[in-house]
């Protein structure tokens, strides 16, 4: 055909912007060889170029009566050579025709204007597919389809509509197909309405077709409900029309198992062609024929939902949690979590009110259950203080919900377990050194067990045998450590405060893995440092530190030791980035210096100064060595899981199910699979949604919220449903957070939100990201500073930061918003404060030096020193097990 300039063969295109959605899905089928009847699109453009001209755009507006548009659409002159081009195509096609709407938002995966749009049937000729194709256009603006738009939020702007034109077939059944039966939740199933005649009589509700429940793998029917079927939508001179269906015929069964099994199969194949459940119209004459396929919307049921912060109106915070698991959790990932929290935190329940919440497949704490109930227990004034150095203080306007509970409730509720707990930990607590010591050998004749595992029966009796002693103490281990010389974290700091200045209280309380005792969140630092050095081999290394990455607590997450390269990338971090052991002494001389100027103003105070500093370095310690076991106990887990993965066949699968269903599978009983889709499905549909608010405050939905233009990734309160997205008169040219590492530098931001881009961080620039944690800490030495959204007096970037004497501002809440790769910042670590001096205007970042200003007066040489070329062996060693790295 010459010149096609408005149309295109049904085959030729799945552009949604060009065809639509209903015409992007009919070509996709006509490309797979399914049985779609002939045809063609009238594409956008044609609808581009008509409301374009001059006859039509200085008429139409948003606000426009269907019934002008209609009558405008109706005569105005169509674009040059459509209706030649629409005569055409119709010559090569057997009348008589349907003519469909496809609009650009049509048929999506989560709308599917179903039934907003016209279309006409037994279209006769040209002439009247002309004028259908004019109807289709204008019903993009009747009174329904705008006022649909209105609800979801849909913008007019760029909406065009296509139109398809196909032979009509003579239908002798029609209906639908859902390949997942949309009431009993269960993807195995498939379920056909069918009704006798064209299918405009079931879909309109005029009539009760018989509904069919096909089982998908036998093809086997397993319901049948015949609907008393009154009338038939049947082909007339012009048009089609309504008949009365009278005799047997009406309660009759419309298609017989042979045909349920041909459109099951159909229903199969389509499904796999969009990976997922699927809408499917379809008519029957002789043989059957696909009409349209859309996703299945509506149908919550192909996905769990995952959001705690329906159970009421509480205030959840991400601030510590979020560092420890920043992405979306896996079913056992979150079983994991939420079994031992509580005993990590020695802090019970005060149930049916969790404590710990998983919203939107994202690790969230129940602040106001945390709160409440230390206040009901005594403990609020404790909890207050120590919850500000854990969590960061809470907005002056933010208020804490109370619990829906009595006081005595809540002690009935917690006192009990509250004081069984407090006795174990101090239980724990008396052998804690000898636990930690003992723990990497406990999980290592635990991996080798697994690995010599070939059986579900021998699994499972790993299992009892190994992964639940190693999971019992693991938690345990780390409460007893996180309050070692608890106290010392809430006294230490603010008494400091009322005697020195911010800088020197950074100094002083730094230099925790001083003196030969490793702090474990250096350790992965220190050790690449001493791999470069050819103090110690690779294998040592990730002996050591293979378990520790920054998506730790994900057991689905392979670790850092199983990947071969892992090392050198690692390595290449510290290509041109200063010393460790430079920048750990430079920070010794700043502590020394601060605590010669405290003896100078206190010299009373200094023997209480070095008693509490030495309690304080070891609450570090002890902190930081139990968790690193925790998360070594999280690799276990994980080799295990991969072992049941293989001999039950459900490979990466079985991270979907939580360890109690994984052991059930294990003893024999598949039932637990069959939750496995839906898991999966909602694991994608959180993962494609944007990081949630750090503080949330009643229901939250995370899908409008992620519609929302204005949202906020600071804070969400229920009440307000939204808060502006910056205060009136507030200065745009800063970001405050806590102080985290005491220091001022400016230099160039580099905002980074995934680790695995952490190479774009150039030696001297400053590190602006959402959060840190251990997996972060091989690029620290190559930032000038760091900055957060997330992230607390001690969070991983200031613990980090101040041993490195590198400055540190965390939990902004905004600034991976505010700032853009390119500003030139200056971080101000003492007062909590990220000035923007000039705004990226380049792609290509400007080189500037690094200026770093401390009390002592030393320069910051980080840009001049040169990086060390390691004395290590390249040459990876074979791999020892299956589950080990080849290093």
């Amino acid at each position: 055909m010459a010149g096609t300039t408005w149309t295109l063969p049904l085959a030729d295109s799945t552009d949604l912007t060009t065809v639509g959605g209903k015409g992007a899905s009919l070509a996709r089928l006509a490309r797979s060889d399914l049985p779609v009847p002939g045809g063609f699109h009238v594409i956008t453009d044609a609808y581009r170029a008509f409301v374009a001209s001059d006859e039509v755009a200085g008429r139409l507006t948003a606000n426009t009566d269907a019934d002008e548009v209609a009558a405008l659409f109706a005569t105005a002159a169509l674009p040059p050579g459509l209706a030649e081009e629409l005569t055409e195509h119709c010559a090569k096609l057997t009348p008589p025709f349907a003519v469909r709407s496809s609009a650009t938002a049509e048929d999506l995966p989560d709308l599917s204007f179903a039934g907003q749009m016209d279309s006409f049937l037994n279209v006769t000729g040209p002439t009247e597919v002309i004028a259908a194709v004019r109807s289709c256009w204008a019903s993009l603006w009747t009174s329904r389809a705008v006022e649909y738009r209105r609800r979801n939020d849909i913008e007019p702007t760029g909406l065009a509509i296509a139109v398809v034109v196909q032979e009509l077939v003579p239908a002798r059944v029609s209906g639908v197909l859902f390949t997942a039966d949309p009431v009993s939740r269960r993807t195995d199933h498939a379920m056909v309405n069918s009704t006798w005649g064209l299918g405009e009589s079931l879909v309109s509700g005029t009539v009760t077709g018989d509904q069919y429940i096909v089982d998908k793998s036998s093809r086997t029917v397993i319901t049948r409900d015949l609907g008393d079927k009154t009338v038939e939508t049947v082909p007339t001179g012009s048009g089609t029309e309504e008949r009365e269906i009278t005799g047997d015929r009406r309660n009759q069964p419309t298609l017989t198992d042979a045909e349920l099994a041909r459109l099951t199969e159909l229903g199969h194949r389509i499904e796999e062609i969009y990976g997922r459940p699927m809408d499917i119209e379809w008519a029957w004459t002789d043989e059957p024929h696909i009409l349209q396929a859309r996703p299945i919307t509506g149908l919550a049921e192909d996905r769990e939902v995952w959001n705690d912060s329906l159970a009421g109106d509480f205030l959840w915070t991400s601030v510590n949690l979020g560092e420890a698991m920043p992405n979306v959790m896996t079913p056992a990932a979150w079983a994991l979590i939420r079994e031992n929290l509580t005993v990590a935190m020695v802090m019970p329940e005060p149930k049916p009110v969790p404590l710990a919440g998983n919203i939107g497949g994202r690790l969230y704490l129940n602040f106001s259950a945390l709160i409440g109930t230390a206040g009901a227990l005594g403990l609020g004034r404790i909890m207050g203080s120590a919850s500000e150095i854990v969590f960061g203080r809470l907005p002056a306007d933010l208020t804490v919900p109370p619990l829906p509970m009595s006081r005595g409730r809540i002690i009935k509720q917690v006192l009990s377990p509250g004081l069984r707990a407090m006795r174990e930990l101090r239980d724990y607590q008396k052998n804690l050194d000898e636990l930690v010591a003992e723990y990497p050998h406990r999980c290592e004749r635990a991996r080798q067990a697994v690995n010599d595992a070939e059986t579900p029966e021998r699994l499972r009796q790993i299992w009892t045998e190994h992964c639940a002693p190693l999971f019992h103490d693991a938690p345990r281990m780390l409460a007893a450590g996180s309050r070692v010389n608890g106290t010392i974290l809430t006294r230490l700091r603010p008494w400091l405060r009322k005697l020195v200045d911010e800088t020197d209280v950074s100094a002083l309380t730094s230099g925790t893995g001083s003196g030969g005792q490793e702090m474990a969140s250096l350790g992965p630092l220190r050790g690449l440092q001493q791999l470069a050095d050819g103090q110690i081999d690779r294998d040592t290394y990730a002996n050591r530190w293979g378990h520790r990455c920054p998506d730790e607590l994900e057991v689905s997450t392979p670790r850092p030791a199983e990947d071969p390269e892992w090392i050198d990338r690692q390595l290449a971090n510290l290509a041109g980035a200063p010393d460790v052991d430079e920048l750990l002494e430079l920070q010794r001389r700043r502590r020394s210096e601060a605590l010669d100027r405290f003896a100078a103003a206190h010299p009373r105070q200094v023997g209480k100064l070095r008693r509490w500093l030495r309690k304080n370095a070891e609450s570090v310690r002890a902190r930081e060595a139990t968790r690193s076991e925790s998360v070594r106990c999280i690799w276990i887990m994980r080799e295990w899981m991969l072992k049941a993965g293989q001999v039950t066949g459900l490979g990466d699968d079985i991270f979907f199910l939580p360890p109690p269903e994984m052991l059930r599978v294990l003893d024999g009983d598949s039932s637990p699979t069959s939750a496995i889709p839906a898991r999966k499905a909602a694991h994608r549909h959180y993962q494609s949604l944007p990081v949630y608010p750090t503080l949330i405050r009643g229901r939250f939905d995370p899908e409008a919220w992620a519609a929302d233009p204005h949202r906020r990734t600071d804070r969400f309160e229920k009440a307000t449903g939204r808060l502006p997205a910056r205060p009136t008169g507030t200065d745009n040219t800063t970001v405050s957070g806590t102080p985290g590492s005491a220091g001022v530098v400016e230099g160039i931001a580099r905002v980074i939100i995934d680790p695995d881009d952490a190479g774009a961080l150039e030696v001297g620039e400053i590190l602006v990201t959402k959060v840190t944690n251990v997996g972060w800490t091989p690029i620290f030495p190559r930032a000038a500073a760091v900055v957060t959204d997330i992230g607390a007096t001690l969070s991983h970037a200031a613990i980090v930061a101040r041993e490195l004497g590198i400055p540190a501002v965390v939990g902004t809440a905004v600034a991976t918003e505010r700032l853009r790769s390119g500003d030139r910042v200056r971080v101000d670590g003492s007062t909590g404060t990220v000035e923007v001096l000039s705004l990226h205007d380049s792609e290509r970042l400007p080189s500037v030096p690094v200026h770093r200003e401390s009390p002592s007066g030393l320069r910051a040489f980080a840009t001049r020193w040169r990086f060390r070329r390691p004395a290590f062996r390249t040459k990876r060693r074979a791999c020892e097990t299956s589950q080990r790295a080849p290093f």
